[in-house]
C-alpha cells in the first residue's frame, strides 16, 4: 500500500507536487497558511487539513514547500515536532547547504528522518519525465521511498549522503542560469542602444548558442583537470577575450549604459592579468572566483 503523504505549502509549486502525487495514487493531505489556496486541491482528491498538527498526524511522509527554512522551522518545531517522530520529512524549500545540515541535526535530535531536496524545474515539469529534483541525505530513506520521488519527476537524483549537497548543486546551477540571464539583459541593453531589433538578437543567439555551450563545457572540463595554462587544445586565451571585452566597455561608456555587471567582469579580468595570466586559457579565471581576497 502506498504511503499517505502530506504537503505543507500549496503555492504553484506545492500544488504541482500534490497533483503529481494524486495522479500516482497516493493519499495526499494538504495544508496552506492561506486556506483558500489549498481548497481547490480538494476537488482533485486531496484532503485539506485545518492545521499543521493534523496534517502531520495524517501522513507517513511530510513534504515541505514553503518560503524558506525559517518558515519550515516555524511550522514544524514546537508541539508539532512530537507528531513527526518516526516519520520522514522531505524539505523541498529553497535554502542553503548549511541550512539543510542544520535542519538535519535538529531532525536527528527529534527522531525524525530527513531528506533535503532542490527542485530544478518550473511547476509545469513536475510529474513529467523531464522533472528534475536533486535529493541529498540518507540513501536508505531515499531508496525506501523512490516510487514516491519518481511520481514527482522522471529525473530524480540522489546526489549524496551529505544533506547540503542538493542545495549546493542548486546554487551552482542557478549561478549558471543567472549568468546567462544577466548576460541576456546586458545584450538587450546594447541592442536597444544601437537600435538592433530584439528579434534579430534572438535569431543570432540561436545560431551562436552551441558555441557558448561548448565553451562552458570546455571551461568546466579544463578547470576540473587543472589545465589552466594555454595548450594545443585551448579554444581561447584571456588575451583575445579581454581585448573584445574592452570594446563592449567602450560601447557602454559611449552609450551611457549601466556598467554594474561589466565592472564586476572587468575586476576579475584585471586580477588575473595582474597575476600574469593574460596568455593562459580562459579557465585560469577560475582561480579568481573563489574566496574573496
Amino acid at each position: 500500500m502506498k504511503p499517505a503523504i502530506t504537503v505543507l505549502g500549496t503555492g504553484r509549486m506545492g500544488s504541482a507536487l500534490v497533483h503529481a502525487l494524486l495522479k500516482a495514487g497516493h493519499r495526499t493531505v494538504v495544508w496552506n497558511r492561506t486556506l483558500e489556496k489549498a481548497t481547490p486541491l480538494a476537488a482533485a482528491g486531496a484532503v485539506v487539513a485545518p492545521s499543521v498538527q493534523e496534517a502531520v498526524e495524517a501522513a507517513e511522509i511530510i513534504i515541505v514547500n514553503v518560503t524558506d527554512y525559517p518558515a519550515t522551522a516555524a511550522l514544524l518545531r514546537g508541539d508539532v515536532a512530537t507528531a513527526l517522530r518516526g516519520k520522514l520529512v522531505v524539505e523541498l524549500t529553497s535554502g542553503t547547504p548549511h541550512g539543510a545540515r542544520d535542519v538535519g541535526k535538529w531532525a536527528a535530535a527529534h527522531g525524525v528522518s530527513y531528506l533535503d531536496g532542490a527542485i530544478m524545474a518550473t511547476p509545469d515539469f513536475i510529474g513529467t519525465e523531464h522533472g528534475t529534483i536533486l535529493v541529498s541525505g540518507p540513501r536508505r530513506a531515499f531508496d525506501r521511498n523512490e516510487d514516491m520521488f519518481r511520481a514527482l519527476g522522471g529525473n530524480i537524483q540522489h546526489v549524496g549522503e551529505d544533506l547540503g549537497l542538493a542545495n549546493a548543486q542548486d546554487s551552482a546551477l542557478l549561478a549558471l542560469m543567472w549568468g546567462a540571464l544577466f548576460g541576456a539583459l546586458q545584450s538587450i541593453a546594447v541592442c536597444r542602444a544601437e537600435r538592433i531589433d530584439l528579434g534579430e538578437l534572438a535569431r543570432q543567439w540561436t545560431a551562436t548558442a552551441p558555441v557558448v555551450e561548448g565553451l562552458v563545457a570546455d571551461l568546466i572540463k579544463r578547470t576540473a583537470a587543472g589545465r589552466l595554462a594555454a595548450d594545443d587544445e585551448t579554444l581561447s586565451s584571456l588575451s583575445p577575450h579581454y581585448s573584445a571585452f574592452q570594446h563592449l566597455v567602450e560601447l557602454m561608456e559611449v552609450r551611457k549604459l549601466d556598467r554594474t555587471v561589466v565592472d564586476g567582469y572587468d575586476a576579475i579580468f584585471r586580477r588575473a592579468i595582474a597575476a600574469g595570466h593574460l596568455h593562459d586559457d580562459f579557465a585560469a579565471l577560475s582561480q579568481f572566483m573563489g574566496k574573496a581576497g
